[in-house]
């Protein structure tokens, strides 16, 4: 439930990029004292920090995490906890980077979207987790999220939730039109042909360019258009295999008009979810809260299935969206910091969320019987969870973001938008989007080719 719109960053503001290549964390060069990730940072001073109890500030705008805090406190009352909402996404962030370039005023954790977590990494306006046993947790996510927070051999924050992706769609449309669920995107390409034509008001699924989406289904396809190591980076759109594949099915699609050219998350789009005029959606498994709040008129005509594959018989899957919890570097009690992380992300706090309606990164809880069996009334009292969980075990490893991944996204309706309203073929406008990502990067002072 992280990841809703696209939302747009604000070049003018202070770029984290830059913070990649010359800022230190919030201004503070006092690593040492109980604060230090270095020095005092183990698991002994974790629990000695909560014996000792204090005062922390979390900025997150995630809404069951205001039951975490006050269970939280509860179990540690030596210890508070002031949650601020402070902004949700970019504007955090860009709050969160002002804290940074002044010195003060930041939170001691924040919650930050994966995509977003390598850009506060390199700046080292993030704290590195490892020195308080976070490496020995790997197993206790799912493959995505966890690949998310270990950023060049450190682990920069602890997963809260996840996106693992599927296929919901209108059940009582596809039995009206008599059209089988696709199991791979020519099968879906197919559906949207015939659903088109069956009702020419009616489409498969909305599209006006999304750069989350699309960067997801690229993933799901094989495809690495990112690598990253440290400031070394390479942007290759023109020539990844997995986009190729990606855009051989989606530009049929928008050539053809058989996506509804409505912006996601607007009235619009709810209107279209809800009437049936919209009739799939691809995204992350955070969304059933979404349809429940959003599209209550629809209670019983949507289900979820396993997202299409871009080859019969494959079983990949990718994420879309989901939050980390960061402890950040400036914090002057970073055990402390850690130690709410810990009980929010991998601790009591899991089971907290998870009753709040958040979809768990973690592995245990996505394995357990009371999880996978839970019935969704929304979707005609199915078992989504057994859906999702498999999802998440198939995403494929080795995805990247760009350490300025939050600006990449923000220019993507200048580039790839183009495609959906002016004829420009995807292609020709994800090279744009390439070439203007690796312009900007340069002029960041990374190494981009």
């Amino acid at each position: 439930m992280t990841n809703k719109a696209l939302r747009h960053w604000a070049p003018g503001v202070a770029v984290i990029a830059a913070v990649a290549l010359g800022l230190t964390a919030c201004g503070s060069s006092d690593d040492s004292g109980s604060g230090s990730d270095t020095k005092s940072g183990s698991a002994d001073a974790v629990q000695s920090a909560l014996a000792k109890g204090g005062d922390i500030t979390v900025w997150a705008w995630e809404p069951t995490l205001k039951q975490v805090v006050a269970d939280f406190q509860t179990k540690y009352p030596k210890v508070h906890v002031k949650l601020v909402n402070a902004g949700t996404g970019n504007d955090q962030y860009t709050a969160l980077q002002n804290a940074v370039q002044a010195g003060k005023g930041g939170p001691d954790v924040a919650q930050i979207e994966y995509y977003a977590l390598s850009q506060f990494a390199l700046g080292k306006s993030v704290a590195d987790l490892s020195p308080y046993g976070a490496k020995d947790l790997s197993k206790s996510y799912s493959p995505g999220p966890w690949n998310s927070v270990s950023i060049n051999g450190g682990v920069y924050g602890l997963p809260m939730d996840s996106g693992p992706m599927a296929l919901f769609y209108n059940k009582k449309v596809f039995d009206k039109y008599k059209i089988a669920v696709p199991t791979t995107w020519d099968e879906y390409l197919d559906a949207a042909r015939k659903l088109h034509k069956a009702d020419p008001k009616a489409y498969i699924t909305s599209d006006t360019g999304d750069a989350g989406m699309t960067t997801s289904l690229i993933w799901q396809a094989g495809g690495h258009p990112y690598k990253v190591d440290g400031t070394k980076v390479t942007v290759d759109f023109a020539t990844d295999s997995g986009t190729a594949t990606y855009t051989k099915v989606w530009q049929q699609l928008v050539s053809e008009h058989l996506v509804a050219p409505v912006p996601g998350w607007s009235d619009q789009w709810y209107k279209g979810l809800s009437d049936g005029t919209i009739a799939t959606l691809a995204t992350g498994a955070w969304m059933p809260a979404n349809f429940t709040s959003g599209v209550p008129a629809a209670s019983g005509d949507w289900r979820a299935a396993p997202l299409p594959q871009w080859q019969q018989g494959q079983n990949a899957s990718a994420e879309n969206g989901g939050s980390s919890l960061a402890v950040m570097k400036a914090s002057a009690d970073k055990e402390l910091a850690y130690a709410f992380v810990q009980y929010a992300d991998q601790g009591a706090g899991v089971q907290t969320r998870i009753k709040g309606g958040a979809f768990p990164a973690t592995t245990a809880d996505l394995d357990s019987p009371a999880f996978l069996d839970t019935a969704f009334p929304y979707f005609g009292g199915q078992q989504a969870n057994k859906i999702f969980s498999a999802s998440a075990k198939a995403v494929l490893p080795g995805w990247s973001y760009l350490p300025y991944q939050v600006y990449a996204n923000s220019i993507f309706n200048d580039t790839v938008g183009k495609a959906y309203v002016s004829g420009t073929p995807l292609t020709t406008a994800l090279k744009s989007w390439q070439d203007s990502s690796v312009k900007y990067g340069k002029d960041q002072g990374f190494s981009v080719g």
